[in-house]
């Protein structure tokens, strides 16, 4: 079976250039920079209000200016009459680019083999040719943060954006260390241990991130005392999120580990902490709000994390921890389908948290987050021109995204599912043929 998957691979590795690659009229459209001018446009800014019938200026991978009765006579000149531009919007938390087949083990390369791998880079192990990449970002989605896992110190996460022919060339900004919280849930349905096993994995489980924690602190102490230490990639990169040079991303859900875990980071203090997951974090919403860190949550689009609790619990999450004053992001959580990611916004718009905050939690305040504002997650003169254009509200599932612009590269909205409808749409020969 092994060596079936291995012949596998290879044949999905050598097609991957060939799928991943926008194909119109049997011609092959690459992402191209250039000028661009988008007219007649109603731009929603996310942080600076809406303007209507305005246009916007693309220019060296920059928006070089906004407003009502802008002309560029060498402009490529687009009209978005009817239309809405919006900023790019941010998934903050991903498998996109780490895997290709999830049954297919060679193509899946999110996690490391051991419990404490904060030096595993997942930039390093985004393929840019995934054929999922060009499918989320025609969907306006346009920045993800891609998140290792398995393990307590699962590897280092990067944001990156959906174009490029490197992950170099891809990447956005932002490295945080991830941290697998120890969970006093159970695993699944089908996870049978006794309520005082859960007790004592639990209790293992954080003694172990303890000991860890205090080896990664006395290597920090150590070597900016004297420095020139011995060859120790573990310790040297997790002291980073000790001292607070890389942010420590915490992966926490259930109400009890999210008090447990802000108990322990109580003696913390210069450790830069992002809450992620959070699945119950509306029941302890006060606590995380006093704590004052930020939160990714999501999926929205999921089931309760208990059978007691109501059925919209998980759309509700995001606006409840919203009002309770936490700043809050949302992920999908997912590989295939971060395409979706409007709709699990568009559910936390519905049920309590409004479209415009829905809107920020996947731009600006994502961007705010992971430090990257100055240049990403709204639409302002200067800024990287990472935005898309859309015949209507993008948490709509009939709204259309027109155009999508990338670091001022025009993507072409084309992926392996559109090429598919359009091959079947009017499928010569027919039935026709074959019935006579």
């Amino acid at each position: 079976m092994r060596k079936i998957n291995l012949i596998i691979a290879s044949f999905l590795f050598c097609l991957l250039p060939f799928m991943a690659s926008a194909q119109i009229d049997g011609e092959v459209i690459k992402p191209r920079s250039g000028k661009f001018l988008l007219t007649n446009a109603t731009i929603v800014t996310v942080t600076n209000g809406t303007m209507e019938n305005a246009s916007l200026l693309i220019e060296n991978g920059k928006i070089q200016g906004i407003g009502t009765d802008l002309s560029a006579a060498d402009a490529e000149e687009i009209d978005c009459t009817g239309h809405y531009i919006y900023p790019g919007m941010f998934d903050s938390g991903t498998k996109l680019g780490m895997v290709e087949i999830n049954s297919v083990q060679e193509t899946v390369d999110h996690t490391e083999l051991g419990s404490v791998t904060p030096n595993m880079q997942a930039l390093t192990t985004i393929n840019p040719n995934a054929v999922a990449i060009p499918v989320t970002r025609v969907s306006g989605v346009t920045t993800t943060l891609a998140v290792p896992g398995g393990g307590i110190f699962s590897g280092t996460a990067a944001l990156i954006n959906l174009n490029g022919y490197t992950p170099d060339q891809m990447y956005a900004g932002f490295k945080g260390i991830v941290m697998n919280y120890p969970s006093s849930a159970r695993r699944s349905t089908w996870d049978r241990r006794s309520d005082e096993d859960i007790k004592k994995d639990a209790e293992k489980a954080l003694k172990n991130i303890n000991e860890v924690w205090q080896r990664a602190t006395m290597y920090s102490e150590i070597n900016a005392a004297e420095g020139d230490l011995e060859y120790y990639p573990e310790m040297e990169h997790l002291a980073k999120a000790v001292t607070g040079e890389l942010p420590l991303l915490i992966e926490v859900n259930a109400a009890n580990d999210i008090l447990e875990a802000l108990k322990w980071l109580e003696d913390k203090e210069d450790v830069n902490v992002v809450l992620t997951g959070v699945a119950e974090g509306w029941r302890v919403a006060d606590k995380i709000a006093e704590a004052g860190y930020p939160v990714i949550t999501g999926p929205m689009l999921s089931i309760p994390t208990r059978g007691s609790d109501r059925f919209d619990v998980s759309y509700t999450n995001p606006g409840k921890m919203l009002k309770a004053g936490v700043k809050v992001a949302i992920r999908t959580n997912d590989t295939e389908n971060v395409r979706n990611l409007p709709f699990n916004a568009g559910f936390a718009a519905a049920y309590g948290m409004g479209k415009e905050e829905a809107l920020k939690a996947v731009t600006i305040v994502p961007a705010e987050i992971f430090g990257v504002d100055d240049n990403l997650g709204s639409i302002e003169e200067g800024k990287s021109a990472t935005l898309f254009v859309s015949d209507g509200d993008p948490f709509e599932t009939k709204t259309q995204i027109k155009h999508v612009f990338i670091e001022g590269y025009r993507v072409p909205m084309s992926n392996r599912h559109i090429q598919l409808y359009q091959e079947f749409l009017e499928r010569d020969p027919g039935l026709e043929k074959h019935s006579k």
